[in-house]
């Protein structure tokens, strides 16, 4: 190569450097807005409203000794909104290993992404309907939604590490997180202006609540266009089986192919443990605060809201953490802190929110940066080119298989009637991945994987 050929080289490949750079970044800032369309849904319907409103229904629907019979089976009224949960979870591990086989085989993640976000978004706008006895339907359309959404983050996920260099995704995801935070702590100030106000608008308070469940539907399909026009799929190379003839047969060669990649799967299994406790105190902390505590929905929505706003500043202060002492020794901490969390939620005293607000701000400041960073050490354990399905296996840990969780809280509220002893026995799922986690050598793993082990993780 001549020096004029050099000169001009470097500055070209400069330039297509920075374009791609900005491309990223285009790509990133739409990713972040899929976070900020769903997470409504997860924080107004899953963790303030549809626990105790589908609890009520099901109690007005109920025996004299307060049982439902959905299908002719008896459901103590107190546990349906806990197995309705699990249910959606086992739809979700059926679902799931065909879409991710479908986005990896054909290279088309947005349209399998907005199918998942409008059908979980249609269900939820569904529930304005959700009245007087109709706990089945309650129960039927939360299955729908919740595994929808589980389906539509593993197309999402998928997208983590195409779009960040590795060095960027801690910062990335938790970013992610924190949008999506962000909205809904909005959507529950509106929310809780709606409620508390109720009578001045001429409304009930089983209409705000129907209309609260069912604007997170809208803000969810409204907000899902913003990826829809930022992100952009990849090419792949054309062959194999029809996507969806093979999903299931994907999925056992995923699982195949992860058997080369033991740590790997060593640190799926430690995920699937912990974060299996992480979403049952999600999904079951209204219904523990109204049911056991006696708090009124109003104590319960500030102390959500409280939960977003923390959570933002978690997410971000995790991530500076996991900077300089490496994701996993932040993830480890903050299960210790979960633990505590537990054990003071247990001993917490009933009609006391002072106490309720304590708990809800360290759930707040752990809860975003948990999972943030354990998204994105996962991404590092991905082989390249098996984003989607690998992605689907995570999400099986993340919401598919988070099944256990809300089953053994049913349970144990069923057998026992005590909601304390249901929390308590959360407690083992932190305790145990805590233990799993420990011992995956992460470097190792990421340098198994074929990917470029950062200098701090």
């Amino acid at each position: 190569m001549s020096a004029e050929t050099a000169d001009t080289a470097e500055p070209t490949e400069l330039a297509t450097c920075s374009a791609d750079a900005a491309s990223r970044r285009r790509e990133q800032r739409g990713w972040y807005f899929y976070d900020f369309a769903c997470s409504v849904y997860s924080t107004s319907v899953l963790t303030v409203f549809l626990g105790p409103y589908l609890t009520s229904v099901a109690k007005a629907a109920a025996d004299a000794d307060g049982f439902v019979h959905p299908l002719g089976i008896p459901v103590r009224a107190g546990s349906l909104f806990a197995y309705a949960v699990s249910v959606s979870v086992v739809v979700a591990v059926l679902v799931m290993p065909v879409v991710g086989a479908a986005a990896d085989r054909t290279g088309r993640k947005k349209p399998l992404l907005a199918a998942a976000a409008y059908v979980g978004a249609a269900a939820t706008t569904g529930m304005f309907f959700l009245d007087g006895h109709r706990y089945l339907l309650g129960a039927f359309l939360l299955i729908v939604a919740n595994a929808s959404i589980s389906v539509s983050m593993v197309l999402y996920n998928a997208y983590l590490p195409q779009i960040a260099e590795p060095e960027e995704r801690d910062a990335v995801s938790s970013r992610g997180w924190a949008f999506g935070y962000t909205s809904g702590a909005f959507v529950l100030v509106l929310n809780l202006v709606l409620y508390t106000g109720h009578d001045s608008f001429g409304l009930s308070e089983s209409d705000a609540v129907r209309i609260c469940l069912a604007s997170a539907g809208v803000w969810w399909g409204a907000f899902t266009l913003v990826p829809l026009r930022r992100l952009r799929d990849r090419r792949v190379t054309p062959g194999g089986e029809g996507a969806v003839g093979s999903g299931w047969r994907q999925l056992m060669n995923t699982l195949r192919d992860m058997r080369r990649h033991p740590l790997t799967l060593s640190f799926l299994l430690a995920y699937l443990v912990y974060n299996d406790g992480v979403q049952t105190v999600i999904s079951q902390a209204s219904v523990y605060g109204s049911e056991e505590l006696g708090l009124d929905q109003t104590t319960l929505i500030t102390a959500v809201l409280l939960v977003q706003v923390l959570a933002v500043a978690g997410a971000l202060g995790m991530g500076r953490l996991a900077r300089v002492y490496g994701a996993k020794h932040t993830i480890l901490g903050s299960l210790v802190v979960w633990t505590l969390i537990l054990v003071a939620g247990y001993f917490l005293p009933a009609d006391a929110p002072v106490f309720f607000y304590v708990l809800a701000s360290a759930i707040g400041l752990v809860l975003g940066g948990s999972q943030a960073l354990s998204r994105s050490l996962f991404s590092h354990l991905v082989p390249r080119g098996k984003e989607a399905e690998y992605f689907s296996a995570y999400e099986m840990s993340d919401r598919g298989l988070s099944w256990l969780g809300p089953l053994v809280f049913g349970l144990a509220y069923q057998l026992t009637g005590s909601y304390r002893d249901a929390i308590i026995s959360l407690v083992i799922f932190f305790a145990a991945g805590s233990v799993l986690l420990a011992r995956v050598p992460i470097r190792r793993a990421v340098a198994a994987a074929g990917n470029p082990v950062p200098e701090r993780i």
